[in-house]
């Protein structure tokens, strides 16, 4: 009798483990993404977010969704019309910190993963304008004072407000500029390189991946060189911005191969704060475990690692995430 009872226990605790196995197995998640426009990386990381989900939660689905981008994503998210989305690191400090075009403080937001950190303010001036003004530092506009025209990003895009981050660091306004007998240009990526190629722009700043083809197509067009930025500068504009400390490479560009330094954006994937921590947790981990298929989806990627993707620091992590990277000592 005694032999019967504890041959149905072991039957009951084996067919409740095979449920509890069957039900982890058969967790999936359809699931949403916000990004920006389509067609660019971010497009490309989205399909690596749902590589990497799939890999771990097979029949999970992460749908890319297009928006304006990562001021629009914290929008999306604070309404739940995205389940996750990729936000600038400077972003998401502007909306912690309620800066323009937020009216107050966001706190409704979390990290689950920086995704990148290498989309450096690359500071191109034309060689025969900085040769000409003695200008060999990004420093060297406010000494000099020349009458420089600049082109940044369109005013609302991040790498706009940046750059006007970085004049502010060095105490240049836009009026200043102007009173030199400058000005400054608000225009895309694209429209910059057209200025600064056909000698209508002195100077771009811009956020661009380092041996963006753009650059590399401008410099064989028109002789440039890259300024480097004072530590002093980067700190100030990190501090101010949410950007991190970047240095380009001695050699990257064959007409600028000195070492550059420089503030870089970076993106992470964000979720709203109200997110299970479960879940929070498990897709933390299909990234982490996964990253290789978010490293594989372009050459500019290729940096990735777990180490980096536990990094930020400029809002918190999901406490899901968190328990994740507390369990496998990342944080």
């Amino acid at each position: 009798m005694k032999r019967i009872i504890k041959q149905s226990i072991a039957a009951i605790a084996t067919a409740g483990a095979l449920l509890t196995f069957s039900t982890v197995q058969a967790q999936s998640y359809t699931m949403n993404i916000a990004g920006a426009s389509p067609g660019g990386l971010w497009t490309l990381l989205g399909a690596g977010v749902d590589s990497a989900v799939r890999e771990a939660y097979p029949g999970s689905t992460i749908t890319y969704q297009t928006s304006g981008g990562g001021i629009a994503n914290v929008a999306l998210l604070q309404r739940d019309q995205a389940d996750m989305a990729l936000i600038h690191d400077a972003e998401l400090l502007l909306a912690k910190n309620g800066g323009a075009p937020f009216q107050e403080p966001v706190d409704s937001i979390r990290v689950l993963a920086y995704m990148y950190t290498w989309a450096p303010m690359q500071a191109l001036m034309r060689d025969a304008f900085a040769e000409r003004y003695g200008i060999e530092t990004f420093e060297d506009i406010a000494r000099v004072q020349p009458p420089i025209t600049i082109a940044i990003n369109r005013r609302g895009n991040i790498a706009s407000s940046v750059a006007n981050e970085m004049f502010n660091a060095i105490g240049v306004t836009e009026a200043d500029i102007r009173s030199w007998g400058g000005q400054v240009i608000y225009a895309a990526s694209d429209e910059q390189m057209s200025l600064i190629q056909d000698r209508r722009a002195d100077m771009i700043l811009n956020s661009l991946f380092v041996r963006h083809s753009s650059i590399m197509q401008a410099g064989n067009s028109v002789d440039l060189t890259l300024l480097s930025v004072s530590n002093e500068t980067i700190e100030a504009v990190n501090e101010a911005s949410g950007t991190i400390a970047f240095i380009i490479p001695e050699g990257t560009y064959e007409w600028s191969p000195n070492e550059v330094s420089t503030a870089s954006l970076g993106a992470a994937l964000a979720v709203r704060a109200d997110m299970d921590e479960q879940t929070a947790y498990n897709l933390t981990k299909a990234l982490f475990e996964n990253y290789e298929k978010i490293a594989s989806v372009h050459p500019a990627m290729r940096d990735l690692t777990r180490e980096v993707m536990a990094s930020i620091d400029v809002v918190p992590f999901h406490d899901g995430a968190l328990r994740y990277l507390n369990e496998v000592g990342l944080r």
